[in-house]
């Protein structure tokens, strides 16, 4: 059995930082559209001859190109829109070089396990821990092949992010791609043509706290009307005083519209977007605005009541409640999504089965317990070889999705999450908790015990229990507990080389086994030759107190 790795201690998930919320926007006329179409146009043009800017400066970009960046972009447009742009241009390179570093890491992983099993013999078995050899000798050529362009991958990924380099597309590469296979697409060339202006608009401002409902480039008032700052071109068009357009709709938001209405009259920052669905052939407006951090409770505090063990799976989500020892209570639950059907789809799935979560911890007043799960090491090929299935199950997964929505959701509740170590959980709670909490009336499966294995993590307790008493006779024939009592515990038992002789259990006056040598129990004139009318006394073992008294051990909680 190869070396367990070192688990880490479990943690507070600290809070969502910002809120962005969205509405439709209903009832726009054909004039309306034309300027937005227009204004967005224009905007990307020059937020893509931006990008372009941006990433020839590479790593030597500094203040002072990013302020001359926004005065070659203002006189096309206007100070404010310029200022969004390259804000928005600066957060999309950083965004891209955080994904070269994955893919860099990724590679490097792969190259890993590749080497170790070219090293190992050809048909030779793998460990639990690590991958054996390859199956033959082509499957072996065909991976030293695989290497060598990894290789030549990395040592190509390394040179662009040492010199900054960085590929992006405004618009996104999977949009782009499908232009060339369109039928597996299932969209004809208009409607790929429609879709990729669409998401190359620009059409997005930043908030400034003091100006007028918080915005001065897209205002929404708080009776719902909506007004864009046209661009330095397109000033022609407006139909309000100031450069303005008004669209006709009146848009209302349903969620948090309280908070959102509170920072408009208040004239605090809140940045727009308006974003066009293709698809759908609808318009849609996001409003957003930074969040102090939400106050959390120290841990010590969080779990004095128990909490709630969470495993998420593919399609459900395992729960069950423990105690402040880490004892079950009650019966596991199952909270199931289907992740098959459309995107919308399944953020809806997902969304519904955390609200039910979230209810139901909610109405115990707990916390939550999940693992601190990242797949993205664990989904290349190389490492789990020709299993495809599992590595489709591990792709599907929405850990991503789930985390942050599960975060921001329960910070709406007052919920705490505690994150653990995902090592060894399932495998450890199928071992140690699965078959007791089996009963005829409840079938726990091996993700209820993962669930059980969290929570216990998440209160500081071991996840391994207390094995039950000898069940033959009173001695350790059957083996010791696989964790003992700390040493002075009353009720404790040790073998006699893991403690010293006056520690453990106190002695009790009597015999202390069933089997006794000739001469040496209290009773022992008994063995001869009893006196007349005395032989049932000698058989009879009623009057003998010391062989029936009842076996009485102290309860020991679960969690020691």
């Amino acid at each position: 059995m190869g070396q367990l790795r070192e688990v880490a201690a479990p943690f507070e998930v600290p809070g969502p930082t910002g809120v962005a919320i969205r509405t439709s926007l209903k009832g726009l006329t054909g004039p309306d559209e034309r300027v937005l179409r227009l204004v967005g146009g224009l905007l990307g043009s020059l937020a893509s001859r931006d990008l372009k800017a941006r990433c020839a400066a590479g790593l030597d970009h500094d203040s002072r190109q990013w302020a001359q960046r926004k005065r070659v972009l203002t006189p096309d447009s206007s100070s404010r829109w310029a200022g969004s742009m390259t804000k928005a241009t600066h957060d999309q390179w950083a965004l891209a070089r955080r994904g070269q570093l994955a893919h860099i890491q990724s590679l490097q992983a792969a190259i890993g396990v590749i080497v170790s099993r070219l090293s190992l013999p050809v048909g030779s078995r793998g460990s639990k821990g690590a991958p054996g050899g390859y199956r033959s000798r082509s499957e072996w050529f065909a991976k030293s092949r695989r290497l060598r362009l990894l290789e030549d991958r990395l040592e190509r990924e390394r040179a662009d992010r040492a010199a900054g380099r960085v590929r992006v597309v405004r618009g996104g590469r999977k949009l782009l791609r499908s232009r060339h296979n369109l039928e597996a697409a299932r969209l004809s060339e208009a409607q790929w043509r429609q879709r990729w202006e669409a998401e190359r608009w620009f059409l997005q401002a930043d908030g400034e706290s003091g100006k007028s409902c918080g915005n001065e480039t897209i205002r929404v008032t708080p009776d719902g009307e909506v007004s864009v700052r046209l661009p330095a071109p397109l000033a022609a068009l407006a139909n309000a005083p100031h450069g303005r357009y008004v669209l006709a709709c009146r848009v209302r938001f349903g969620h948090r519209g309280e908070q959102w209405a509170d920072r408009v009259v208040a004239n605090r920052a809140v940045a727009y977007r308006i974003h066009y669905d293709a698809g759908r052939g609808r318009w849609y407006l996001t409003a957003s605005w930074q969040t102090p951090p939400a106050r959390t409770v120290p841990l010590e505090v969080a779990r004095s009541g128990g909490l709630v063990g969470v495993d998420m799976n593919a399609d459900h989500l395992a729960a069950w409640r423990l105690d402040a020892h880490g004892n079950p209570v009650g019966n596991p639950r199952r909270f199931g999504y289907d992740l098959s059907g459309s995107a919308p789809h399944r953020d809806a799935q997902v969304r519904h089965a955390l609200i039910r979560l979230l209810h139901w911890t909610q109405r115990h007043h707990l916390a939550l317990a999940i693992e601190d799960l990242d797949f993205q090491a664990e989904k290349t090929r190389e490492k789990h070889g020709r299993r495809k299935r599992f590595r489709c199950l591990i792709s599907g997964m929405p850990v991503s999705q789930l985390r942050s929505r599960l975060v921001s959701m329960a910070a709406e509740l007052g919920i705490t999450i505690v994150a653990v170590d995902p090592a060894y959980t399932s495998r450890w709670g199928a071992q140690h908790w699965q078959k007791p909490l089996t009963t005829n009336t409840r079938t726990t499966t091996r993700h209820d015990a993962a669930a059980v294995a969290i929570g216990r993590r998440a209160l500081g307790c071991p996840i391994r229990r207390r094995t039950q008493p000898p069940p033959q006779h009173r001695s350790d024939a059957v083996g010791h507990r696989s964790i003992q009592a700390v040493s002075g515990t009353p009720g404790r038992e040790a073998a006699a080389h893991q403690r010293p002789p006056a520690a453990g259990r106190p002695r009790i006056p009597g015999p202390r086994t069933r089997s006794v040598g000739a001469g040496c129990r209290a009773k022992a004139g008994d063995q001869g030759v009893p006196p007349s009318g005395s032989w049932g006394s000698a058989h009879n073992r009623s009057g003998h107190t010391a062989e029936h008294e009842s076996w009485h051990q102290d309860s020991l909680p679960l969690s020691l």
